[in-house]
């Protein structure tokens, strides 16, 4: 019995230090909107995008990640290659909070243990959700606010490429896209079942999309990782 306890109490330990490999840091980058309204290029960062990033590294191949971004979602259609948006004319901006959490893979063994300088490629993907406040276009094509807010549940799919700067900084450049369920975020679909019936407009067969093109500056720490026989 004691045996047993010694070697159940080893692997506890074993898991709790090979979970202790944590990187905390900061997300900076710029977001664009690609939907109803708007330019329809997907890579074109305008607004501010400022966030935190958190990374569980599982092992030398995949982390578990979570992000809290904030930025301005904006839509100008005067900066479409559309004719028929410029001549509409429209623009909105709301303000979103998105929470992601995910996992990330590298393509390259990704070992912090190991001395020297490391990099590689990645790629990640998850589920997010974006809070927003509800907003529509009214009959003068003037965004209105409908005092109501709403969650864009999403799925991130991005790439990106890190680095070690020092033994305890990363840094990574990354451009991801955001799929979302929902098609509310640019007005074009307000919220309200009686304003959708009257001032919804655009593809109703196409949800709302947005895009960051950023970088992440993380700390790593936590203690080296035990490996056992059993």
């Amino acid at each position: 019995m004691k045996q047993f306890i010694v070697i159940l109490l080893l692997l506890i330990t074993c898991q709790i230090s090979h979970a202790q490999i944590n990187e905390f840091g900061l997300y900076l980058g710029g977001s664009n909107f690609v939907g109803d309204v708007g330019s329809t290029k997907y890579i074109a960062p305008k607004e501010l995008a400022i966030g935190a990033v958190y990374k569980w590294n599982r092992s030398p191949r995949h982390s578990f990640r979570f992000s809290a971004i904030f930025t301005d979602l904006v839509g100008v259609d005067n900066d479409s290659d559309d004719p028929s948006r410029v001549q509409r004319d429209y623009k909105f901006s709301t303000s979103i909070l998105e929470l992601s959490a995910g996992i990330e893979f590298t393509f390259i063994d990704f070992d912090l243990h190991r001395p020297g300088p490391k990099a590689t490629p990645y790629l990640f993907t998850g589920v997010s959700v974006a809070f927003h406040d509800n907003n529509y276009f009214n009959s003068l094509g003037n965004l209105t606010t409908e005092n109501t807010s709403s969650q864009a549940w999403g799925i991130p799919i991005g790439v990106g490429y890190k680095t070690t700067l020092t033994d305890h900084f990363l840094l990574s450049a990354e451009i991801g896209v955001r799929a979302t369920f929902s098609d509310e975020l640019d007005g074009s679909v307000p919220d309200t079942p009686e304003l959708k019936e009257a001032f919804s407009f655009g593809n109703i067969n196409n949800n709302d999309f947005y895009m960051f093109t950023g970088f992440t500056l993380t700390y790593t720490f936590g203690r080296n990782p035990c490996f056992c026989n059993f």
